[in-house]
């Protein structure tokens, strides 16, 4: 299984760019993974939430192929400990999922037509964090979780 996250907008601070690499570059040994960036909207000034949404919806939609399990990244999303969410990535893992896609909208959530395709949805926190900086916390619980899957010392209960 490969697990793929598409973001909207690039990464614009040094610091959190690093911090990213730093935790792709080890998760490569244990899943094959990509992060595939959408590049922001230009012009946006004159739209209105539900039409940023809506072009960005298509650029989502997409980058999905046929087969693929779709989990969001949405603040009304499920909420795990970093152990549930390594066992929720083993059962998609033991499903033979094809690639399992992670996805972080832009500044005001999905489209209609994303939620609707989407399989799950995945809060990482109550809180709310900069697009740029979920990108940094949720690429460090990928990598979490396949330690926690392979017993390595990591993760500390």
């Amino acid at each position: 299984m490969k697990a793929l996250l598409v973001a909207i907008g690039k990464t614009d601070d040094a610091y959190l760019q690093t911090g990213i690499e730093k935790f792709e570059k080890r998760l490569k040994h244990y899943i094959p993974y990509e992060m595939k960036i959408i590049p922001d909207l230009k012009k946006t000034k004159n739209l209105s939430e539900n039409q940023q949404k809506a072009l960005e919806g298509q650029h989502i939609l997409n980058r999905f192929q046929a087969g693929d399990f779709i989990v969001l990244l949405d603040e009304r999303g499920k909420e795990y400990s970093s152990i549930d969410f390594s066992k929720m990535m083993e059962k998609r893992m033991l499903a033979g999922i094809k690639r399992l896609v992670f996805v972080i909208g832009g500044p005001y959530g999905f489209s209609d037509e994303v939620y609707n395709k989407a399989n799950s949805r995945l809060s990482l926190s109550k809180m709310t964090f900069s697009h740029q900086m979920i990108r940094l916390i949720f690429v460090e619980q990928l990598y979490r979780s396949m330690t926690i899957l392979k017993n390595e010392p990591y993760h500390h209960e």
